[in-house]
Parts: C-alpha cells; structure tokens; sequence
C-alpha cells in the first residue's frame, strides 16, 4: 500500500528532536525521607486529607441468629416485605419460638379459619 499524504498537525520537526531526550533515566534513584517531604509540605502550606488517628470502623448491626435443633430439614423461601419480616419475627419472640415453629402456628391457624387441608 503507498503511503499517503497526511495533513499536518502543526508540530513541524519538533517530533524529530524527541529521539534525542532520554524519557527512561529517573531522575534520581533515591526517595527522599518522610521527615523532608513533611518539612517540605509544612513549607509550602500543604494540608493533608488524611486523618491524624485513625477511626474505629463502623460495624453493622448484626442480628442475632436463629438456629434450633428440631428436625426440619425442608427449606421455604419466600419474597415479603421488609416490615412483614420484621412483624413475623417479632411475634415468634414475642412467644419465644424458633421461626419454623411459628410458620407451623401460622399454617395451622390459617387451615383452621380457612378450612383447607
């Protein structure tokens, strides 16, 4: 394929005399230690963002877990609203059951209004 003519961009032969700079050298092989780069900062009014303790993290409240040895080895998963879960769980505190025992309550109590087996 022959080459084609390209608009310029401007740069004229400034991109020639790029070979001649070496980008690789550092510039010097040694970091300066933490108490010059402090002083330096404090001379020129820099200001850190970082905190000078460090803060506890924040813990999520952890709900107790409810685990129960009774048997039931069948699980049910269901979609409800966040409150209905809460109200759910209160009331099997409130009767000191495990959740599996207050669905079974729940069940029972609705085959009875409803008449369904």
């Amino acid at each position: 394929m022959a080459p084609t003519n390209r608009p310029s961009l401007g740069f004229g032969d400034e991109l020639e005399s790029l070979d001649a700079i070496e980008f690789a050298k550092p510039k010097s092989a040694t970091r300066p230690s933490p108490e010059a780069t402090r002083q330096a900062a404090e001379a020129t009014g820099f200001r850190s963002r970082e905190s000078s303790k460090t803060p506890e993290p924040i813990k999520p409240a952890r709900k107790e877990q409810r685990r129960h040895r009774t048997g039931r080895n069948a699980q049910i998963n269901l979609k409800a609203k966040p409150e209905t879960i809460e109200t759910f769980q209160k009331i099997a505190d409130a009767k000191g059951w495990s959740l599996g025992v207050a669905f079974e309550a729940a069940t029972a109590l609705l085959q009875r209004e409803h008449g369904c087996k």
